[in-house]
Formats: C-alpha cells, sequence, structure tokens
C-alpha cells in the first residue's frame, strides 16, 4: 500500500495532519448542509475523540477545535480513469462549501490497470485536501479496512465514485456521529422517503438480499449495500480487526458486527440514481454475499469474532431508570426467527436421522432415539440460543440448557410414541416405516420447541427476575431512520 501526499508527490504518513480547506473557514451556527453543530458540539472534550463513552453510556462528542481533519471521504476505485477526476472535484466543491470542518478526501486506489492513479495523483496536486493511496490488491473491503485504520480522522466516510447518492444528504449522514448521537451511519434506498431510480432488476435483487440479511441474521438495518456510508474512527478501530471479507460484502460484515455489539446505525433516506454504465456484476457479487452471509453465521456461532467482549467494549448502557425487561428482544421478529429456528431445525432433523440410522445397526430403536436426540438436542439448543435468539455470552447459559433438556424430554417422549405405535402390531416393522414415522414425531417436537423456546426458555424476562445488567450486556442493537 502506497499513500501520497497531495501537493508533494512525497509519501504521505497517516499520523500526518493535514491542513483543512483554505478558503472556507468553519461557520458557525446552520451550514449550508443543515448542520447545526455548534450546540450538539459544545460539550465535546478534549483531543480527537474524547472518551468513547461519558457516564450514562453515552458517546462523547466529536471535538472539531483541534487542526485535524474532521472527516476523512473514502473513494474506492478500480479502473475509474474515466468517471474519477468529476467526481473528486464536485465532492471536494460540496465539502469546501458545506461541511464546516477540515477534511480530506482519500482515493484507494485498488490494483488500476489503467490511468487511474496518474488522474488521481494530477487532481491532489491541485486540491491540497485530496489523497491518493495506491494497493496491490484489489477489493472494496481490503481498501476500506486498510484506508480507515490509517487515518487520524474522527469520522471516517465512503462513497462510490460514480456519486449516484445526491450529496446533499452528506450533512444528515454525518450529524449524529460527530454529536455523539450514532455509531455508525447508512444511507438507505428502500425506505418509503427514499427517492430512488434504477431497473426492477437491481430492486428486486437488493431487497431480496436485505430479506434474507433480517430472515437469517438478525439483521434491523434497511439497506446493506448503499455506497454512502460513515462510521467513527473510535469504533471503527475496534469492529475492522474482526472483519475477514476484502471485497462487496464488507459492508454487510461491518453492520452486522456493530448491530450484534449493541452500537447505534443511524439511517438517512437519500436520492439515488443508478450508474447504467456502472462494472459492478450484479450475479457475482450476489452469490458472494450469500457465501458471506454462510461464513458470518459461522463465525458469530463458532465465537470467533468475540461478540460479548466487544459488546462490553462498545455498546450503550441503559437508559436511566430503566430496565432490560423495558428494552427490544435481541431476537428480533417472529418471522425472522422462525426462519433462523427452520434452518437450525432441518440441520437438526437431518443429524438426528444418520444418527439414528447408524445407532439402529447396533442396538434397539428406543436406545438409538434416545441417544440421537439427546446430541442434536444439546446442539440444537446452543445454536437456537445464539443464532435464533440473538443470546450471547455465557450468562444464564446452564438454565437455558436446563430448560432445553426439558423441552428435549417431550421430543423424546412424541418419537419413542411414535416407535411403541409401529412396534405395537408385533413382528419387524420394515426399517422406512420407523423413520418415517420418528421424522413425523420429530417435526411435531420441533413446533412445540419453538414455542416453549420462545415463549420459556429465551423469553424476555420481567425487570424483576433480571440480575443487574453488567457491560456486556448492558444494550441492545438498536436501528433507526431519519425522516
Amino acid at each position: 500500500m502506497t499513500f501520497t501526499d497531495q501537493a508533494t508527490g512525497s509519501p504521505y504518513r497517516p499520523s500526518a495532519t493535514p491542513a483543512g480547506p483554505a478558503s472556507a473557514p468553519a461557520p458557525s451556527g446552520l451550514g449550508p448542509a443543515g448542520l447545526a453543530l455548534d450546540e450538539a458540539l459544545s460539550g465535546a472534550l478534549p483531543g480527537p475523540l474524547g472518551a468513547l463513552t461519558r457516564a450514562g453510556g453515552r458517546r462523547s462528542a466529536v471535538d472539531t477545535r483541534t487542526g485535524t481533519a474532521v472527516l476523512d471521504v473514502t473513494i474506492p476505485v478500480f479502473n475509474e480513469e474515466r468517471d474519477l477526476e468529476a467526481c473528486l472535484r464536485r465532492l471536494h466543491a460540496y465539502l469546501r462549501d458545506a461541511f464546516p470542518h477540515p477534511f480530506r478526501i482519500t482515493v484507494a486506489d485498488n490494483a488500476s490497470t489503467d490511468g487511474t492513479l496518474r488522474t488521481a495523483e494530477r487532481v491532489a496536486r491541485e486540491l491540497r485536501e485530496v489523497n491518493v493511496v495506491h494497493m496491490v490488491e484489489k477489493g472494496r473491503g481490503n481498501a476500506l479496512r486498510k484506508v480507515w485504520l490509517a487515518s487520524p480522522s474522527p469520522v471516517l466516510a465512503y462513497m462510490d465514485v460514480d456519486l449516484s447518492t445526491d450529496l446533499a444528504a452528506l450533512g444528515p449522514l454525518l450529524a449524529p456521529l460527530i454529536s455523539g448521537h450514532s455509531d455508525l451511519a447508512i444511507g438507505t434506498r428502500l425506505t418509503r422517503n427514499s427517492r430512488v431510480v434504477r431497473g426492477p432488476k437491481r430492486e428486486f435483487i437488493s431487497r431480496s438480499y436485505n430479506l434474507l440479511l433480517h430472515s437469517f441474521l438478525g439483521a434491523h438495518f434497511s439497506d446493506a449495500q448503499c455506497g454512502f456510508k460513515a462510521i467513527r474512527a473510535d469504533v471503527a478501530r475496534q469492529l475492522l480487526p474482526y472483519t475477514l471479507d476484502n471485497a462487496w460484502f464488507f459492508d454487510t460484515e461491518l453492520l452486522v458486527l456493530a448491530e450484534k455489539c449493541g452500537l447505534r446505525v443511524h439511517e438517512v433516506p437519500v436520492d439515488w440514481t443508478d450508474d447504467p454504465d456502472s462494472s459492478v456484476d450484479i450475479v457475482q457479487t450476489a452469490l458472494a454475499d450469500l457465501r458471506g452471509m454462510a461464513r458470518l453465521s459461522r463465525d458469530l456461532v463458532s465465537g470467533r469474532i468475540p461478540v460479548p467482549e466487544l459488546r462490553a467494549a462498545l455498546a450503550r448502557g441503559p437508559l436511566p431508570a430503566s430496565s432490560r425487561g423495558q428494552e427490544q428482544s435481541p431476537g428480533g421478529s417472529l418471522f425472522g426467527q422462525l426462519v433462523r429456528f427452520g434452518s437450525i431445525g432441518v440441520a437438526s432433523t437431518l443429524a438426528y436421522l444418520l444418527i439414528f440410522l447408524f445407532c439402529r445397526g447396533i442396538m434397539d430403536p428406543q436406545l438409538a432415539n434416545f441417544l440421537a436426540l439427546l446430541i442434536t438436542a444439546v446442539a440444537n439448543t446452543a445454536a437456537n440460543r445464539r443464532f435464533t435468539f440473538g443470546i450471547q455470552g455465557s450468562s444464564q447459559a446452564v438454565r437455558h440448557h436446563f430448560e432445553g433438556l426439558l423441552v428435549f424430554g417431550i421430543g423424546l417422549a412424541l418419537t419413542s410414541g411414535a416407535l411403541l405405535l409401529v412396534h405395537a402390531s408385533g413382528g419387524t416393522p420394515d426399517r422406512w416405516l420407523e423413520l418415517i414415522m420418528v421424522t413425523a414425531a420429530n417435526l411435531a417436537a420441533t413446533a412445540v420447541k419453538f414455542l416453549l423456546f420462545r415463549l420459556v426458555v429465551f423469553r424476555r424476562r420481567a425487570s424483576s427476575d433480571l440480575p443487574v445488567p453488567d457491560a456486556a450486556d448492558a444494550s441492545l442493537p438498536h436501528t433507526e431512520t431519519a425522516q
């Protein structure tokens, strides 16, 4: 990765503090972009970031009074020689006139093979707020991760080079991050207040993808892939090391991780016009996103990502004089829980059948049923606890598994009864008849299990039933939409 300074062409040092725009001193009050920031920032702490949280779990405001560029906007590019210069000049002019604080624009060139890098460096020599970063590896996620981790700015953003999103949404996107109200901010094309011009194919793919995210990963944000996002640098430094995707799934991975860690995601409806000349392969990107969803699900279930520890470090505290019993359940909607529970149920049923068939060859059917059901029940409870109902950490895990074994007893009674019915006529029944009967009984037990899991085992407890929450589970994901 090579950093190029905007004026001299010498290597750029991430720790350097670039000057702000020379032609636009920071105004007070309400700026042209609608940023009423002076009052919001009146309590800012010293230093570019201040403390991560204040007393009561509130995020501190960004101090805009230092010489450091408050905002660093990254433009990831690959072979964008034709559109890059117009993008940089338009974005620079907008920030110079509408953003009331020092800023920087970073072009992240991802191994372009045309004249993209030369164009970027030429513009950077003319516009002192423009920096150029060249990387030998391709991938938007790779570029954003490296540039953001190296940036000294307290607020980090990125947008696509085609500037499909109207820049008027930039002020509402950044204001809640600077004030400390929110941790991440995203543009959304999928709310009723958004105005979007694009074909039905892309609309269908986008909405279907977000439906899958809501159903399988329990996401709450409305638009994962809009190329118009911002994040506080203090939060980014905590989350980025746990992201793995180097391409288009990076956005989704970062957002899901943020929600799992109890961060606040601010949504801004945008005006968005599709670029008909976009080089993005929609089908290949969609397939890569599906693979990313499967990998991220495994990472969350397996514990590769230390969500409880990250939640303890990043999550906001509970509201004053409120209890966990009044907050939103982490499991999400009933539909999403059904989809995730069903997915785990299918895997559990297949595992049950394989274990039952294996054990049936060396023992009687009742013992084979008991062992198969016990093994899958323990794994099923653990998976549903974390994946379906969103419960992280070890708190109350023993109680959950104990109650899960009581639910297992109901399944055992149903499947054992089915086997007794098969063998009641005497003789040796067909092995396939045994399999059909225990499968049907297992499906019935699964329906009962979901109801008991939702209403008893993993239900939201009243405040009197819960211990005082610690920092590890003091806050729950919250997604909001600016109307």
